[in-house]
């Protein structure tokens, strides 16, 4: 194994591809499992019952798969699952799952996490995020696919997070932010929607319009909740492009988190 460096302790039942590469004092653990390509630095634990995919780097000093920090947890067999194509920089904690809350941790493919980013039981970031230093995610989060998250931010236990929001800076995040929208502050602010993060996607200025038209509907027009879902409804009419992102907001909106409500 000659990718293995001679000092990193690797249990004999961990499942490693022939091409995955482990740095010096790195520890990996029994019920490990690691696809091709993938890289884990120097001084490294990863272990529990953690499955990492392909082609992911994970830098030196991050902790992957430890017991989550729930007092209830009594060491049953829960699951952290890690995508592909992942950069994991240095000093992230990324926690297994407890058996209340469905016993796994999910991280998706090609997502961008920064150094010290703590990532708790039960969270599921799905896909193309980015993390930037020092984000914390209480137990429970969901961040969809695109979300951006500003560094020394803290996002609080079942918090969801809709797709292709924005967090600013430092920000304190109690309530669930829907999709396209640009949030920061401590108390939680929505100063508009992130209409530069969707330019780089590659958004047609119709889309964009959509997108616009939701946030009114949501935060300038002085509706109820239930009012702005109803004319976020009838929307399609008018921006028939938009379509697929009037359903993800709605899809959205009809899921809030009782626990938390949404950033208004």
């Amino acid at each position: 194994m000659p990718l293995i460096h001679p000092t990193a302790l690797i249990d004999p039942h961990a499942e490693l591809d022939s091409s995955v590469s482990v740095g010096p004092y790195s520890v990996i653990g029994p019920h490990v499992q690691i696809g091709p390509g993938t890289t884990v630095g120097p001084h490294c634990v990863i272990e529990g019952r953690t499955t990492i995919g392909r082609d992911n780097r994970v830098f030196q000093f991050a902790s992957l798969g430890a017991i989550p920090q729930d007092k209830k947890y009594a060491g049953e067999p829960t699951q952290l699952v890690i995508g592909d194509r992942n950069t994991i920089r240095e000093f992230c904690t990324f926690n297994l799952g407890v058996p209340g809350a469905g016993g796994i941790t999910t991280v998706g493919h090609d997502n961008w996490i920064m150094a010290y980013t703590h990532i708790a039981h039960d969270c599921h970031v799905a896909n193309h995020t980015t993390l930037a230093n020092n984000t914390t995610l209480a137990g429970h989060v969901h961040l969809a696919d695109w979300v951006t998250v500003g560094g020394l931010t803290g996002i609080h236990q079942f918090v969801s997070v809709g797709a292709h929001a924005m967090i600013g800076f430092a920000s304190a995040v109690s309530q669930d932010v829907p999709p396209f929208m640009l949030v920061d502050g401590n108390p939680l602010t929505v100063r508009g929607f992130n209409v530069v993060g969707l330019r780089r996607r590659d958004f047609s200025p119709s889309r964009i319009a959509g997108v616009k038209a939701m946030h009114k509907a949501l935060y300038r027009d002085d509706l109820t909740l239930a009012q702005a879902q109803a004319q976020i409804a009838s929307l399609g009419e008018k921006h028939p492009e938009s379509m697929s992102d009037i359903e993800t907001m709605l899809s959205f909106l009809n899921n809030i988190s009782p626990q938390r409500g949404i950033a208004r």
